[in-house]
């Protein structure tokens, strides 16, 4: 009997978003490292280019972004679900799961290349080549790790970025470790999508890179513990969100942080990617990034990359929110008054985005 197959490897940020997922919801599934073979016989033929996170269905059907094997399966059975029903929840979770998803990677990168990089070397030789001796693997890691050393430029991650960068890091287990004293998950005693969205940077890299878990676990043992419960679930497919759609005070400083830091980034990335998309047809593939612009981070300013692939994500809690009338409406709106963040909805509107062989393009 065929069963799902989660082809990666547990040095993957988003192969641990999946993962978790998968074993909350207790999704049958076998995990296959994603060595240089699997690549070659698996991924490529599949997908077409070199990415992990993949599904293999039971159906035989190919998934590749996290957010579409989690809504996969979630339309599947879709309870008990990660997604909370309450308008202010829902909204919050999603905003959530972008800002894990694509802004945390920055300190996860960071933390991993500045801090880990003589382990992480080594761990990319094993994923890509288990049986060889330790200084094949070394070897092996130092060709593979290369796009993603090189990506911390692009990310924002410079000299003189890199001390705004723990300073926003460290914020922020701060205030995860507030929540955390009175929540096991974002929104009570079940895990959303938002809590998904975090584990990614806060687990495959923060938590589980040595130098780096050993920070989380001294100065944030509450935001470790969660990690904890997120990737070893107590009490799978258990829980409830909190009643009465209530997004507790704690969260509000995160949202807060949203619009502060990453709020600015979008604004920015929609203005850009509307200008380029304008003389583009229909389907047409969007490049990954649109060169470089200028972003601040605790009173730094440098340069970043133009990453589309953001605005994919943002269309889901966009979506959401303009599909809300009347008093769902006002919860929301009273929400984002609550965090800062009314300027999210008043994006200007920017073409649609879609996936097409597992890849952005043009609606």
């Amino acid at each position: 009997m065929r069963t799902n197959t989660l082809y990666g490897g547990p040095i993957s940020l988003y192969t641990g978003k999946a993962r978790a997922y998968l074993d909350w919801k207790q999704i049958p599934y076998t995990e296959v490292l994603s060595t240089a073979e699997v690549y070659k016989e698996i991924i490529l033929p599949r997908v077409g280019w070199p990415v992990i996170p993949v599904v293999v269905t039971a159906d035989d059907e190919t998934l590749q972004d996290t957010t579409e094997i989690i809504d996969h399966f979630e339309a599947d059975e879709p309870e008990p679900s990660v997604y909370p029903t309450g308008p202010a929840q829902k909204l919050a979770a999603l905003l959530i799961e972008v800002f894990g998803d694509e802004w945390m990677k920055i300190p996860a990168m960071h933390y991993r290349w500045n801090y880990n990089e003589d382990w992480i070397l080594t761990q990319f030789g094993a994923l890509s080549a288990p049986d060889a001796s330790p200084e094949e693997q070394r070897e092996i890691g130092e060709k593979r790790a290369g796009p993603f050393r090189g990506a911390l430029p692009f990310l924002g991650v410079h000299p003189e970025t890199r001390g705004a960068v723990e300073e926003s890091y460290e914020g922020l287990l701060a205030e995860l470790s507030a929540h955390f004293e009175t929540h096991d998950f974002l929104f009570g005693s079940r895990p959303s999508i938002g809590d998904y969205g975090l584990i990614g940077p806060l687990y495959a890299h923060n938590y589980r890179d040595p130098k780096s878990g050993e920070m989380m676990k001294a100065t944030a043992p509450r935001v470790a513990r969660w990690v904890e419960r997120m990737v070893t679930p107590p009490a799978p497919r258990g829980g409830d969100f909190l009643p009465d759609d209530q997004v507790p005070d704690t969260l509000i400083p995160l949202l807060a942080r949203f619009a502060a830091e990453y709020l600015p980034v979008l604004e920015k990335t929609v203005s850009a990617f509307t200008a380029w998309a304008q003389d583009q047809a229909p389907g047409t593939e969007i490049p990954r990034a649109l060169g470089m612009h200028e972003f601040t981070l605790g009173g730094v300013t440098a340069e970043r990359a133009i990453f589309t692939f953001d605005l994919w994500m943002l269309q889901r809690p966009l979506d959401f929110y303009r599909g809300l009338e009347g008093d769902a409406k006002e919860a929301a709106d009273r929400l984002l008054a609550r965090a800062g963040l009314g300027g999210i909805v008043a994006l200007p509107d920017y073409p649609r985005i879609t996936r097409k062989n597992f890849k952005t393009v043009l609606a």
